[in-house]
């Protein structure tokens, strides 16, 4: 099978980050993938070696034909395609199989409007239609990325070699926990938080490196704490970095979905969104991640992520702090396995989209 996808990169790189694992993926199981994307920059630290089967091409001009359109054309995040591209779809007999790839969502609507079909009525892509296709953690959504060989990797993971490869000292007895955030004001009280027990905080660069040097310096420890900087990581060595941790701070939706594969404790920092719609979008996730959990676990869990999000109730936080209470890690940890098993009984996305286009064509 043959692909195109289209990504644009809003910020952050999290759009880029997806799509190279799903083209990545397409590709290990023997489909062919040209990814187009405006700016592709993030690929030299995520991965430097590219992947056989995978294309990367610069996003072409609106007035750009372009080449002809593979058999399957996947818009990531609703990035609008060029249109001329849209023209030489339109040309296809039959045309392409059209999917809008959406964002990650634990809301109701998502089991909805999964494999909607869009009729499109003007313009250049008029007669052709749109599938709308929601990543979800629902056998009646297209479920997540996930490689075929992701639990016998996991399975033969060497942390401390892995570790001592990456030059990162834990001591005896040290907890390690990776920080991965945007801008946080929640930082001091999570940092509080983790310097009650010996820990060694592993950072990724960017945002999370600055935040924690401007709090700590390079060097300082404050009680049990003390901070490793991280260099700019592949995918494989940040999944890596989350299977070796006991505790995994991660944001936006590449590293989310990472974590829970990881099968380890958890907080997410949710995008934020002016409007607040990512309050309501992070209590649906609560809702399903914690549905099984016991209920003082699921509680302590779900106050962490609020305020750890920003989120938690005025009342709940204590004068000059945002409240943030780790949870007991043994029975988080339990809960976090449990949630993978039952992620891992699902199809994995990449299986739903090459169903999905067989099934359209």
């Amino acid at each position: 099978m043959h692909w195109d996808l289209f990504c644009r990169v809003v910020d952050n790189f999290g759009d880029i980050g997806v799509c190279w694992r799903l083209a990545a993926d397409l590709a290990a199981r023997g489909d062919r993938v040209r990814l187009w994307a405006d700016d592709a920059s993030a690929l030299a630290w995520i991965a430097p070696a590219g992947a056989p089967g995978v294309e990367v091409i610069a996003w072409p001009d609106d007035d750009d034909a372009g080449s002809a359109p593979h058999e399957a054309v996947i818009e990531a995040f609703g990035c609008h395609l060029p249109a001329g591209f849209v023209q030489r779809m339109a040309a296809c007999h039959p045309p392409p199989v059209w999917i809008n790839l959406e964002y990650l969502s634990a809301e109701d609507y998502v089991e909805r409007n999964h494999g909607l079909r869009s009729p499109q009525l003007t313009g250049p892509a008029q007669g052709l239609d749109k599938h709308f296709f929601y990543p979800g953690f629902t056998a009646r959504t297209g479920g997540l990325l996930r490689e075929p060989d992701l639990p016998a990797r996991q399975q033969a993971f060497d942390a401390p070699a892995w570790r001592r490869a990456q030059g990162i000292d834990l001591s005896p007895g040290e907890r390690s926990v990776s920080l991965f955030c945007y801008a946080n004001p929640a930082l001091p009280a999570l940092l509080d938080a983790l310097a009650g027990a010996p820990t060694l905080l592993l950072v990724t660069p960017g945002i999370a490196a600055r935040q924690v040097q401007a709090l700590l310096g390079p060097n300082a420890r404050p009680g049990s704490l003390r901070a490793h900087y991280l260099p700019p990581l592949t995918q494989p060595d940040y999944d890596h970095l989350l299977w070796s941790c006991d505790l995994n701070l991660v944001r936006g939706e590449d590293s989310f979905v990472r974590a829970q594969w990881a099968g380890k404790p958890f907080l997410w920092q949710i995008y934020p969104q002016d409007d607040g719609a990512h309050a309501p979008k992070l209590a649906a996730f609560h809702d399903r991640w914690l549905a099984a959990a016991p209920p003082a676990l699921a509680a302590a869990v779900r106050a962490a992520s609020l305020a750890w999000n920003g989120l938690a109730p005025e009342v709940a936080r204590p004068a000059g702090g945002a409240g943030l209470v780790l949870p007991p890690l043994a029975d988080w940890q339990a809960q976090a396995k449990a949630w993978r098993k039952q992620l891992g009984s699902l199809p994995d996305l990449t299986t739903n989209l090459r169903a999905f286009v067989r099934e359209g064509r």
